[in-house]
């Protein structure tokens, strides 16, 4: 099996280089965002560790511009960065998993065998729901062909609601997802989250698909239904 690593750190390249070789993986090591599409271009990986602050292009870009080549290896990022917000960039643009430094190997080891089990899926570049499409590579949310200007946060929600389309999520559904399991702060943020989706996604055009469900949470009305 064949990892690509993505690490300016030279210590930090060497060190998962020598760990990964003594486990039994071909190892390739590059240390800039071209660099790893040139690799990542000319040879078929099973993992992609990438880092996410990395010279010419950083982490983030790089996913992106391999889910636009439709290359579906498993991208396990790196990064010294535990925002949430930073997590859910990474997943956006089409990160499979995510370790925050300082690691344990064997953690990602562990993450890295899961991911192999996994094997590179293809996935849909873009979402449909009706007249709404979403591209998680570039970030874009459109409405009957306009594009719609929303946060990170805003878009991870949507993101969601397009993808499980006709399902009623709870609140608790949402903030596990859409925020993290150890969120402390208002469930009630929810309710404002939703209210600026609304706002900006449906009123502007005449709809009302974000549905919400009295004692049970909220729905995006699929395609059918719509």
């Amino acid at each position: 099996m064949r990892v690509l690593v993505v690490e300016d750190e030279a210590r930090l390249a060497a060190s998962l280089k020598a760990g990964l070789v003594a486990e039994g993986f071909a190892v390739d090591v590059a240390v800039d965002g071209g660099e790893a599409l040139w690799y990542a271009g000319e040879t078929a990986y099973d993992v992609i560790l990438l880092d996410v602050m990395l010279p010419v292009l950083n982490g983030y870009d790089v996913c992106r511009q391999l889910r636009i080549q439709e290359n579906w290896t498993p991208v396990l990022m790196l990064t010294a960065r535990d925002r949430d917000l930073d997590e859910i960039e990474g997943l956006d643009v089409g990160a499979d998993d995510y370790v925050t430094k300082p690691f344990s190997f064997d953690v990602v080891l562990a993450r890295i065998r899961s991911l192999v089990r996994r094997g590179a899926t293809e996935r849909p570049s873009v979402i449909e729901v009706g007249d709404l499409s979403y591209d998680p590579a570039s970030k874009i949310l459109t409405r009957a062909g306009l594009v719609i200007d929303l946060t990170a946060r805003e878009l991870a929600l949507m993101e969601l609601f397009m993808r499980r389309a006709g399902i009623v999520l709870s609140k608790t559904e949402i903030l596990d997802n859409v925020w993290d399991f150890a969120f402390e702060g208002d469930p009630n943020i929810v309710e404002v989250y939703v209210g600026r989706l609304r706002r900006k996604v449906d009123r502007p055009f005449g709809r009302a698909d974000i549905e919400t469900l009295r004692g049970t949470g909220y729905r995006l009305r699929s395609s059918e239904a719509s």
